[in-house]
This record gives C-alpha cells, sequence and structure tokens, in this order.
C-alpha cells in the first residue's frame, strides 16, 4: 500500500501570493486618491469603475479614447532598478494621442503584469502613473496587476495604460481645415519620450558599451537618467489653447517622427516644409546619431528630434498663439508650413 503524503498545493506555493496583491492595493490607495477629480463616483476596490459625464460643460460629449505602452523602455527602468518615473510615460503616452483631438482627458485605467509581485515596487509604478494623471488632469479610477510566474524574466514586467477623454462635438480637431500656407508651431519634447528604445540601446549599450551609469560630456547625467526622462505631457499647455484660437490640427511625434506623425493630420495632396534649424536638437540624440552612424532621414523618422507636439495653425494666429503660450512659460517654436505636395520635406 503507497503511504507517501500527498503533496499539498498552494496557489502561493506556483507562485502566486494573494497577500502580497491585497498589500499592493494599500500602498497605491494614496497615489490613486491623489488623481481624484469631478466626475469621479466610488473608490478603489470595486470591480468597475464609475465617472459621471459633466453635461453642463459639454453639450454634444464625444468621449475619445486612447491605449499604448512604453516599449522597450521599460529595460532600462529595470535595468536602473528605478521604477517610479514609468509610470508616468505610460499616462503620456495616452493621453498625447487623445489631445491631438481636442480631447480633455477624464479618466485612466492601467494593466500591469509582473513575474512576481513586490508590493513595493508596484506602488512605485502606480506613483508614477498617478504622478502623470495629475499633470493631465484625469482620475486614476481603474487597474490590474496580474502576477505571472513563469512568464517573465525575474524582476520583469509590463504596463499598459487606457484612457478616456472628452471633446464637443464641434469643436473634435479633425485637420479638415488645414489649408495650405499654415503655419507649425513646436512643443519641444523633454528628450527620447517612449520612441526608438531598441535602436537607443543598440548604439548606446552594444556599440558604444556605455552602462547605466556612464556619464558623457555631453550629457548633464548619467546614461540612465537620460534615458528614463519622462514622457513630457501637453495637456496644461494645449488645453487653454482650445476653443481661444483655432487650432487647426495637431500631431503628436511619437515613433515616426516628424516623418511620419504629421502627414496624419494632413490633408490629401498636403505636405509640409520643415526647419531642422528652428529649434535646438538635445544632446541625446547627437550622441546616439554619432555613435551610431544614422543618416539624417532614419533620425527623423524614427526619433522626435526634440519637438513632441505640433500645432497647425492659420498665419494670422500665429503670433497670439506663442505669446499665449510664452505668457504661460511654455516654449513654443515657428518650425515651419504647410506646403502642397504628400510628405514632410526638411531644409
Amino acid at each position: 500500500m503507497d503511504t507517501q503524503k500527498k503533496q499539498q498545493l498552494t496557489y502561493a506555493g506556483s507562485g502566486v501570493d494573494i497577500s502580497a496583491g491585497n498589500k499592493a492595493v494599500q500602498l497605491i490607495k494614496k497615489s490613486v486618491q491623489s488623481t481624484r477629480r469631478s466626475g469621479v463616483m466610488d473608490s478603489i476596490g470595486g470591480f468597475g469603475g464609475m465617472f459621471a459625464l459633466d453635461t453642463d460643460k459639454y453639450k454634444e460629449p464625444v468621449l475619445v479614447s486612447g491605449t499604448d505602452g512604453v516599449g522597450t523602455k521599460l529595460k532600462i527602468a529595470h535595468m536602473t532598478d528605478v521604477h517610479n518615473t514609468i509610470g508616468i510615460d505610460a499616462v503620456a503616452m495616452c493621453v498625447n494621442d487623445i489631445l491631438v483631438q481636442g480631447a480633455e482627458p477624464l479618466f485612466f485605467l492601467d494593466y500591469l503584469a509582473v513575474d512576481k509581485l513586490v508590493p513595493e515596487k508596484v506602488a512605485d509604478i502606480v506613483e508614477g502613473i498617478a504622478e502623470g494623471c495629475r499633470q493631465s488632469g484625469c482620475a486614476l479610477i481603474g487597474g490590474e496587476t496580474a502576477e505571472m510566474p513563469g512568464f517573465y524574466s525575474p524582476g520583469e514586467y509590463d504596463i499598459a495604460g487606457f484612457v478616456v477623454g472628452v471633446a464637443e462635438k464641434s469643436r473634435i480637431i479633425t485637420g479638415d481645415r488645414i489649408n495650405k500656407g499654415d503655419i507649425l508651431i513646436g512643443l519641444p519634447s523633454s528628450g527620447l519620450h517612449s520612441n526608438g528604445y531598441s535602436l537607443v540601446r543598440k548604439a548606446l549599450l552594444e556599440v558604444a558599451g556605455y552602462d547605466m551609469n556612464t556619464k558623457l560630456p555631453e550629457l548633464d547625467q548619467a546614461v540612465g537618467e537620460e534615458l528614463l526622462k519622462p514622457t513630457r505631457i501637453y495637456v496644461q499647455a494645449v488645453l487653454p489653447l482650445l476653443g481661444k484660437y483655432n487650432i487647426k490640427g495637431m500631431a503628436h511625434i511619437t515613433g515616426g517622427g516628424i516623418t511620419e506623425n504629421l502627414p496624419r493630420v494632413l490633408q490629401q495632396g498636403q505636405g509640409a516644409l520643415v526647419d531642422r534649424g528652428a529649434w535646438d536638437v538635445p544632446a541625446i540624440f547627437k550622441v546616439i546619431q554619432k555613435i551610431g552612424d544614422i543618416p539624417n532621414e532614419e533620425m527623423l523618422r524614427t526619433f522626435n528630434m526634440g519637438i513632441g507636439m505640433i500645432l497647425v495653425v492659420a498665419p494670422d494666429e500665429m503670433e497670439s498663439v506663442v505669446q499665449d503660450l510664452k505668457e504661460r512659460d511654455e516654449d513654443a517654436f515657428v518650425i515651419g508650413e504647410v506646403t502642397a505636395g504628400d510628405k514632410v520635406i526638411y531644409k
């Protein structure tokens, strides 16, 4: 007769710690509460986040949604073991996208998948998400943390974000009013933002052999700190312009650079002439280009090159819009104009 005692299996023994999940929820409550705004109807812990739309403010409200992640920039967070800024990137990539259509961000949800749930690390990540929400004025009303042992490498995780915003139907920005001769106003980026990191890592880490602590004379901080700079959020800069000026179009400059993103808002038969000398290109792009011997065309269609958002306005409103931004301590550059054609040309 078999007298061997049968092993008792548990969820924790399989790699999923429910107690750690509960602790993480407790640790993130303060961060989540800090993002609360008008419209939020419930608190953390429910099965669904509820938000009441302000129908006094918006007569014909149109909901605008977006979703994104931060790509292989996550590798830099893993390598530096710094996790309290990557959430800002997750929010920024989403809210900047819906801002292009004239939408005010209302609420945000996140999805975080981890190999092993470490409550303190989760709290750091969520604090970054909360900071992004505070910067963009939206509420963090829900999320999911999934512990998936054996799926990710030890210590690694992935993050994705989802945002819902609102725009007045009559004020939705589609680019359909853009004309030849309209002016392009560029708002500066904070650096690489969250795009091109596969090429960045290839150049800096493999070709040059740098590590996260390497300090270069061209940069004012270590490589790891430069690469972790959060994506700039443009909501507070741009929202006050909407309704006040005739913003005909906007382009969020992400992967593909100005070359690929600006044409997305232009109409058929329209192109653009962009003056590359109208703004200073941040040093990090020059470092990457030199190390990788990367052609200008490849740089311009991979990175933002220092411009993270472009506004399209009529010539007679150009000075007013630029002045408005500068009075609120927002840098702005006139970088070109809309032309006939079908592509972006640089001079």
